[in-house]
């Protein structure tokens, strides 16, 4: 009976021991493996991060072997489609000759120095030539040592580009808007530094005349003076009509009402009106109309008022010859002008500046340099434009273009 006992004592213990040893590998193999799951589910998701900031920014990574000087391209979430991608293992010569000369120079010294490594990092902005076009575009490229040898030296770059034609057109977009506004603001600054001479003038004629009349010793002496004093009235009324004018514009103005109406009559009307004034100065005030009336649907008050500007101007810088208001017809679109045969324009200032605010050729003529630009602003309310046709000494031809109906 004790030998039994012993037996099962003597086989048992090293089973029980051989069971405890295999139960302690089994259990470190389960958290080893649990670490191992951990680690790689840390570095999928990791992987996810990494591809999604890739996407957010649209960037495409690159690496670049140095002891061959060759570049391989990982995924590319660029938004360009005409990005140029090289096959893996492609020469770096090969990516710097899709550059711009001046790009080329600057990328070509930047990597060679981290190569050498003499920095850590290179950015630099660069302009690339598109594939299948002669479009340019713009690259932003950020590089830095990944690897080095033993010896110290840089064994591996790697790299990001992004295309940044967007942040370039936004840039360029603030630039022009900052010298637009600057230049604005000179304009201003001479506008209302000459508008205090602008109102003083004729109101000093129309006071000083105002005093003088009762004294004048005959009807001739006292019609002259009278004719003056309308003249500057009508001066000075036209520089408040184009402050308040602009400032309605400025305000949003009143709202476009169309309405049929005869073109002919409205040129007469406005031809009419100005007809005293250009035999006054000697002037032919002439008409090119078609015999079979059209009938306009538009804003008939506003189309009057570039009318109004433009006749106005056409007197102010004509000293002899003719004045013609007319119009032309093309494919459902009118063409309404004003030509004169006065001193012209260069040919230099023959463009849209000439229709900005307070924007004035020649200083030493009256005038607040608002009336061409309220015409553009009445224009573009009708979802018309406005331009000029001059050449100097020979006169000028301003037109009005817009849809029929």
């Amino acid at each position: 009976m004790m030998r039994i006992d012993l037996l099962v004592w003597m086989v048992g213990i090293p089973v029980l021991i051989i069971l405890f040893v295999l139960l302690f590998f089994q259990q470190r193999q389960y958290r080893n493996l649990k670490k191992e799951l951990k680690l790689l589910s840390k570095v999928r998701r990791h992987a996810i991060e990494y591809d999604l900031v890739m996407k957010a920014m649209k960037l495409t990574v690159w690496h670049i072997d140095v002891p061959t000087r060759t570049i391989t391209y990982e995924n590319d979430y660029r938004d360009n489609a005409n990005s140029k991608v090289l096959p893996p293992g492609s020469d770096v010569e090969l990516f710097c000759n899709t550059l711009t000369p001046e790009s080329k120079e600057k990328i070509a010294a930047g990597m060679n120095e981290l190569a050498e490594g003499r920095i850590e990092e290179f950015h630099e902005q660069f302009l690339v030539r598109e594939e299948y076009s002669d479009h340019m575009s713009w690259g932003e490229l950020f590089a830095t040592v990944d690897k080095r040898g033993l010896d110290g030296k840089p064994m591996s770059i790697v790299g990001t580009s992004m295309n940044i034609d967007r942040q370039k057109d936004i840039e360029q977009a603030l630039i022009e808007a900052r010298n637009k506004a600057e230049e604005s603001d000179r304009l201003k600054t001479a506008f209302l530094a000459n508008m205090s001479h602008e109102i003083r003038t004729p109101l000093n004629a129309i006071v000083g005349f105002s005093d003088v009349l009762p004294m004048a010793q005959s009807e001739e002496e006292r019609n002259e003076l009278i004719a003056l004093i309308k003249k500057n009235n009508a001066h000075l009324l036209r520089l408040f009509d184009d402050m308040v004018n602009m400032s309605l514009l400025d305000a949003g103005g009143e709202a476009v009402k169309k309405d049929h109406f005869d073109l002919n009559q409205l040129i007469n009307e406005m031809v009419n009106r100005y007809t005293e004034d250009a035999e006054n100065k000697g002037i032919r005030l002439e008409t090119e109309l078609m015999n079979d009336t059209p009938l306009l649907f538009q804003d008939r008050n506003r189309l009057r008022e570039i009318l109004n500007q433009y006749l106005n101007n056409a007197l102010k810088f004509t000293e002899e010859g003719v004045v013609t208001v007319g119009y032309d017809i093309h494919d459902g679109l009118l063409r309404l002008w004003v030509r004169d045969t006065g001193k012209g324009i260069p040919a230099e200032y023959c463009n849209d500046q000439l229709f900005e605010r307070f924007y004035k050729v020649d200083d030493f003529i009256a005038g607040t340099g608002l009336g061409l630009s309220i015409c553009r602003s009445l224009a573009q309310s009708m979802g018309g434009s406005v331009g000029v046709e001059s050449k100097e000494s020979e006169g000028s031809l301003f037109w009005v273009k817009i849809d029929m109906a």
